[in-house]
């Protein structure tokens, strides 16, 4: 199969092709950095599907792509008609790092400002800050942590947070079991004309790394580990309605 990188012509200028607000896509691209600058991390991510001719901005995944590497992109058209980076916004969204190879493409500013960092809403609290602990009475309960595609690695703020938030109802309710179950969306699809499918190992590693985790937060935990393929899409919190981000993940259920 031809690598991404020549399958895409990243310089060229695109169509611009509406899209409608809310709409789900999901495509595998060379991944485009237009060098804007408003200050700190103000750069942007562009990914350009190839199918509709569309460019898109995904700077606002948690999961920051690597411009040698072809990415997973998944998100939803906003109505944001600022265009900060000159493209459509998908917000939410989702980068997942892929091993084909790309050729490395920059893009200067060409009068886009880029956005202002600001801290996401999913941003660890220092440990200096007094917390609140949660409150009872307390029953069983599921925490999800999610994953890029095919990857068992934590991200760092977005994992940390959602794994952070597990921890510290954990320690307050005192549950009598933790069985942490990792997924992996192993049954193959077609994603613009790739096929994709997580390896079934990568199941125990997403239930092995977040186990590992809350050993650490949670010490003198038990934790029980089990491991499930063939993972659909879920309704889940925090995976902010994306369905394959649904399926990639583990499980941290409590019971009493």
């Amino acid at each position: 199969m031809k690598t991404l990188a020549s399958l895409v012509a990243l310089a060229a200028p695109l169509s611009a092709f509406a899209a409608e607000t809310g709409d789900y896509v999901r495509f595998v691209s060379c991944p485009v950095y237009r060098d804007a600058d408003s200050g700190k991390k103000s750069g942007c991510w562009l990914a350009d599907e190839r199918a509709s001719g569309r460019r898109y901005d995904v700077s606002q995944s948690p999961h920051k792509p690597d411009w040698n590497r072809a990415v997973l992109v998944e998100g939803r058209v906003t109505a944001d008609s600022t265009a900060p980076c000159g493209s459509t916004v998908l917000n939410p969204v989702r980068t997942s790092i892929l091993s084909e190879p790309c050729q490395r493409h920059m893009l200067p500013a060409e009068g886009h400002p880029g956005r202002k960092f600001v801290l996401p809403a999913r941003n660890l609290t220092p440990l200096s800050v007094p917390r609140k602990p949660p409150a009872g009475p307390f029953a069983a309960r599921t925490f999800p942590v999610f994953f890029e595609f095919d990857r068992a690695f934590v991200v760092y703020q977005y994992s940390d947070f959602l794994l952070d938030n597990a921890a510290q109802w954990i320690i307050a309710a005192k549950p009598a079991k933790v069985v942490v179950t990792g997924y992996a969306a192993t049954d193959p699809e077609s994603v613009s004309g790739m096929t994709l499918a997580e390896r079934p190992e990568v199941a125990r590693e997403r239930a092995e790394i977040v186990a590992e985790s809350l050993r650490r937060l949670i010490p003198g935990i038990v934790v029980e580990t089990r491991a499930k393929t063939g993972a659909k899409p879920a309704d889940l919190p925090d995976a902010d309605t994306l369905p394959g981000q649904s399926q990639r993940r583990a499980e941290i259920s409590a019971e009493f």
